[in-house]
Order: C-alpha cells, then sequence, then structure tokens
C-alpha cells in the first residue's frame, strides 16, 4: 500500500502538470495571420485576473524579442508595490503550432511550459486580449500604457463572452517611470 508521501507526491506533480497545459482554454481559438514580427517590442499590461506571480504588481509591461533560434525572448516587467522594487522575469516562448496563429507555450522555470493564446488582436497591433492554459489567466495588453474607453468596454464585453470572470479584472497602474 502506498505511503501517504508518495500519494501527496503524485497529487501534487499531477497538478502541477495539469496547470503546465500549452493548449487554449476548451472553446478558445488563437487568432489566425498571426505575424509574430508584427507582435515583437514591448507591451503595457492594462488589466489582468489576480495570479501569484504579478499580485500586487503594477507598472507590468512585457517585452518580446525575437532569438536567432526563432524563439521568443519574454521580459516581464513590473513594481513590487510592497517591496517597493522593480521586479524583472525572464522566459522563453516558442510557437505552439503553426507560426501563422497567436498560440505560444512560455517557459520561465526551465522545462515547464504555460500556454499564450492570443484570442483577440487589433488588425494595427495596438492591443490585444491574451488567454493562458484556463480561463483563470487573462490579459489585455497594449502599446500604450492606457486604452480609450470604448476599446475597454469591448474587449471586457468580448472577454465575458468567452466566459472569463471580467468582474475580477484588476486594471494596472502606470505611474512610474523605469526609474523611479
Amino acid at each position: 500500500m502506498p505511503s501517504i508521501h508518495a500519494a501527496i507526491l503524485a497529487l501534487v506533480f499531477s497538478l502541477t502538470l495539469g496547470a503546465c497545459s500549452t493548449v487554449p482554454p476548451e472553446g478558445l481559438r488563437p487568432v489566425t495571420s498571426f505575424d509574430i514580427n508584427r507582435y515583437l517590442g514591448q507591451w503595457y499590461e492594462i488589466a489582468r485576473l489576480d495570479h501569484s506571480f504579478e499580485r500586487g504588481m503594477s507598472d507590468v509591461n512585457a517585452t518580446y524579442l525575437l532569438q536567432d533560434d526563432g524563439s521568443v525572448k519574454v521580459i516581464n516587467r513590473g513594481y513590487d508595490t510592497q517591496r517597493q522594487a522593480w521586479k524583472e522575469a525572464i522566459g522563453r516562448a516558442l510557437f505552439s503550432g503553426d507560426i501563422g496563429t497567436g498560440s505560444l507555450k512560455v517557459s520561465f522555470f526551465g522545462p515547464f511550459y504555460g500556454g499564450y493564446h492570443v484570442i483577440a488582436l487589433d488588425q494595427n497591433y495596438r492591443w490585444s486580449l491574451v488567454a493562458g492554459p484556463d480561463r483563470e489567466y487573462l490579459w489585455i495588453l497594449a502599446r500604450e500604457k492606457s486604452l480609450s474607453a470604448d476599446i475597454r468596454a469591448k474587449l471586457v464585453s468580448q472577454a465575458r463572452e468567452f466566459g472569463f470572470a471580467t468582474d475580477r479584472l484588476i486594471w494596472v497602474n502606470h505611474q512610474r517611470s523605469e526609474g523611479q
């Protein structure tokens, strides 16, 4: 009979693997005609659903840089309001399939990848709606630190239709410059 320790270890392992899913949430389709070269550069986080690795952070942005091997370097930065210090995480993204589809897998922790799925995208690449591996992860990103009220409302409505808990969105404050 297996020990309780082995059973707990097996449970933790299975939960970890579940959290590392790289497929889109059921019923959601990433955008097609996706052009990684147009997506590269800096994006500001306008809103997000809460999760532990960004909890309490303001001024969050992500920079995407194409690497020689075809992967994408991901640099996430934000200001930890509790510690009063900037935090940075560097990761690597790979396409999950066709490079013309906005579905990537991103790793910040060794061999563990999570899904990054662009589920709505402005035709001029000014804003995007990004889902993680399930409906607990959602980001509204933009090239500027803010979005007009009508675009925000459109994206929230679309996210709600996709089944996200938009009433739990955290609207990110962007008041600091990198040197502050």
